[in-house]
C-alpha cells in the first residue's frame, strides 16, 4: 500500500486493529500508549509521535519502507529529496492491506 497521507497510515492502523479484533484500549496497553492517542491517530491527527506510530505499526506486524520516489520531489536546505513510504504486512498476512485501506478510509 502506498502511502500519501498520515490518514493513509491511520486508516491502516484502524482495519488492521479491528481485522484483529482489538479494542482500541488493548491496542494502546499491548502497544505502551494511551487509549486517547490511538484514538486521535486513527481519526487523522497529524501531529502524531512518529516513535508511537512506529510502536503501533510493530504490534499490528505492519512495517513502513522508505524508498526514493522519483515522481514526488520536496525542497530541502540542501537540495532535493525524494521518499515514498509503503505500508507493508508480513508474507504470512492474509489481510490485503489496499483492500484494508479502501474498507477503513475515512470518506
Amino acid at each position: 500500500m502506498r502511502v500519501h497521507s498520515v490518514a493513509d497510515v491511520a486508516a491502516a492502523v484502524r482495519g488492521r486493529r479491528l481485522d484483529n479484533g482489538l479494542s482500541q484500549s488493548e491496542l494502546a496497553r499491548r502497544s505502551g500508549v494511551s487509549r486517547k492517542w490511538v484514538s486521535e491517530f486513527e481519526a487523522g491527527k497529524t501531529t502524531a509521535e512518529f516513535a508511537l506510530v512506529l510502536r503501533v505499526l510493530e504490534e499490528l506486524r505492519l512495517k513502513i519502507d522508505l524508498s526514493e520516489d522519483t515522481n514526488a520531489q520536496f525542497m530541502t536546505g540542501t537540495g532535493t529529496l525524494s521518499v515514498t513510504a509503503n505500508v507493508s504486512a508480513p508474507d504470512d498476512s492474509p489481510s490485503n492491506l489496499d483492500e484494508l485501506l479502501g474498507r477503513h478510509r475515512k470518506i
